[in-house]
């Protein structure tokens, strides 16, 4: 149930109806209780500040109007430009990139408060009573009907906010979808959630998987989007044996594929219990998963390198937020734990773990081919290589980075020709001058 809710948080969040309908309810709410306090007389006050003049109903009706009308009408403007832009960065950058825009803070919040504005308004303008229409007097100002002239002001300030919001969107919009803000986006992400998950440093090298054992196999299909882990160790406790989990955050499932492996064989409610620890949907998230964040960079690379597009600039961005990732992994633990181990010192479950070889394999072994085709972007990935490598000091980890740096030079000579490679080359002689005296 908690796997489930915690879908169900991050799909919200991933939304563009959780806010707009928030500040509406809101905004109904407010303009509800403002009416009740002009009816009731708790706003004479006002009447009492000699600067504002008091509105008539025909003025207040035609302001209110006013406002609704332009509110709706620019949130309807607003929504287009936001898919219209949603539309060309992920076609640009790539398909995955969509979530990240959907998440987008500053849009949603853009797009509620011009709903909330709208709804505040039109909420508003239905109590506006002209004099023919109810034989009621504002209180000390003389003027017939009724006129609600605290909820009446906060519309104009609510106006006002809107059109701040309005110049911040314009100004939001092209900034969001710059490929340098997006990349600085997904790589701050990444590195948040590389410390958030390996927060210790470096003690040991990862052991490898032991995946033996009584499998507990998935019964439906779809990609994992949130692994409640708190509750899986609480199963596996209850359980009495050890749980291996054989899958991690956005791995693709169906059913009969082994999804973890117990020491030995406990109650069959057991597997259920597993499974329900598990929410899957119909496409991978950043919420759980750091593989997703490193795709991302990879594939925003690869298409800037690709022929129809010969961005090598964009690439050489991307190249820098892996190196800055493929760092921040090198000096950290990567064996993970959840929970405390039991009192004989038993951890009753095992998530699934990567070694730094793999996370180098999946961020610059990915974008090695389209790598080697650009001289600039060659050049750069050697430069990221060596960075990260000073910040490391286990000799396996080092020897990843160099086996990746001579993978990179097999394939530049395959790739490039003439000055070009004869540049690569260079570069890659001072690399191995500059890392020969690390060990390996």
């Amino acid at each position: 149930m908690m796997a489930d809710l915690r879908k169900l948080l991050s799909d919200i969040n991933a939304s563009y109806w959780f806010f707009p309908a928030l500040f509406a309810v809101g905004a109904l709410l407010l303009a509800t209780l403002t009416i009740q306090l002009d009816r009731a007389g708790q706003t004479d006050w006002i009447n009492d500040i000699h600067w504002l003049q008091p509105a008539r109903p025909q003025g207040a009706s035609n302001m209110l109007s006013v406002i609704a009308g332009s509110m709706i009408g620019v949130a309807s403007t607003l929504f287009s430009i936001t898919i219209a832009a949603v539309a060309f960065a992920s076609g640009n950058y790539g398909p995955r990139l969509l979530t990240n825009f959907m998440e987008d803070r500053g849009n949603q919040i853009s797009l509620a408060t011009f709903i909330g504005t709208f709804v505040y308004a039109i909420t508003v303008l239905r109590s506006v009573r002209a004099a023919d229409e109810a034989n009621v007097i504002v209180q000390g100002s003389g003027l017939p009907g009724f006129v609600p002239q605290l909820s009446l002001l906060i519309a104009y300030g609510l106006m006002a906010l809107s059109v701040m919001v309005l110049v911040y969107f314009l100004n939001h919009v092209p900034s969001s979808i710059r490929i340098n803000a997006v990349l600085e986006g997904i790589g701050r992400r990444l590195l948040v959630s590389i410390r958030k998950n390996f927060d210790e440093p470096m003690k040991a090298r990862v052991d490898a998987d032991n995946r033996e054992g009584t499998p507990v196999a998935a019964d439906r299909s779809g990609y994992i989007q949130v692994i409640d882990w708190s509750e899986l160790l609480k199963v596996a406790r209850k359980s009495g044996v050890e749980l291996q989990m054989a899958v991690r955050t956005g791995d693709f499932v169906h059913p009969g594929v082994a999804i973890g492996y117990w020491s030995e064989k406990p109650d069959d409610a057991c597997d259920e219990q597993v499974r329900d620890c598990l929410a899957l949907g119909d496409t991978r998230t950043p919420t759980q998963d750091l593989h997703f964040m490193i795709d991302e960079l990879v594939e925003i690379g690869l298409r800037a390198l690709s022929p129809g597009i010969n961005d090598p600039f964009t690439a050489i961005s991307a190249l820098h937020w892996v190196g800055a990732a493929t760092a921040e992994l090198g000096r950290r633990d990567l064996n993970w734990s959840v929970g405390e181990p039991d009192e004989d010192g038993r951890r009753p479950l095992r998530p699934m773990a990567d070694d730094f070889h793999h996370y180098v394999a999946r961020g610059f072994g990915t974008i090695r081919n389209g790598v080697s085709t650009s001289p600039a972007a060659a050049m750069v990935m050697f430069d990221t290589l060596e960075n990260a490598a000073t910040v490391i000091t286990d000799p396996v980890r080092h020897k990843d980075l160099h086996d990746e740096a001579l993978q990179l030079m097999r394939q530049a000579r395959v790739n490039l020709t003439g000055p070009d490679l004869e540049q690569v080359e260079t570069r890659y002689a001072l690399y191995g001058k500059r890392t020969a005296d690390r060990p390996r």
